[in-house]
């Protein structure tokens, strides 16, 4: 038992040197552990999943309505997102220089409005793009293309006609303008959402 105490006071005398000592390389190496801990601690208490936050009661997000569910301006994940808006954007082109280039006027009266049935519009693009009803639906959304339904599905619906509701230079004109718009409004530098103010 004495020999017991004895190596718990040697043990604790070097301790004590060791933080008596500010120089030492250990202490150092301590004194970084320390403080990265505190400052995950307190990263943490502003993290709504986090444990920490049942200690002290949750803090009420501050959040205007315009700001609601759209990243923080100028940080990684809108740069990534305003990127995506820019592809999307030239995948409804391309859809719709397809739905052109293969599909039959509607009257001879306007030669530019075009129309295909969707069978044969999703045999030509599976060979470009595996996401054709998701490009329909949302070409729709902006009203460049018509078609009966909510969804368009393979064989089932493959009489169903698409139309192009304005000429393809037109809708060229509006897509190319939309990007235009978006690769501006980029940020040049775009931050992590945890770096920035």
């Amino acid at each position: 038992m004495a020999q017991e105490m004895s190596t718990t006071k040697r043990r604790s005398s070097i301790t004590i040197r060791l933080s008596e000592t500010p120089d030492s390389p250990l202490s150092s190496k301590v004194a970084l552990f320390n403080q990265t801990a505190q400052s995950h601690r307190e990263s943490q208490l502003s993290n709504p999943f986090s444990d920490a936050q049942a200690t002290r009661g949750m803090a009420r997000l501050q959040i205007s309505k315009e700001e609601y569910g759209k990243p923080k301006a100028g940080s990684l994940t809108e740069y990534r997102g305003k990127k995506a808006n820019i592809q999307v954007y030239q995948e409804m082109l391309e859809l719709c220089q397809v739905i052109d280039t293969d599909g039959k006027p509607i009257s001879k009266k306007n030669p530019d409005i075009k129309m295909i049935y969707f069978g044969e519009l999703f045999n030509i693009y599976t060979h470009i793009n595996d996401k054709l009803v998701g490009l329909l639906l949302r070409a729709r959304k902006h009203d460049l293309i018509q078609f009966e339904g909510e969804c368009l599905f393979q064989r089932r619906d493959d009489h169903v006609p698409v139309y192009l509701t304005k000429p393809v230079a037109q809708i060229r004109d509006i897509l190319v303008g939309k990007q235009t718009e978006i690769r501006r409004s980029l940020s040049p530098n775009p931050q992590p959402t945890n770096m920035l103010p």
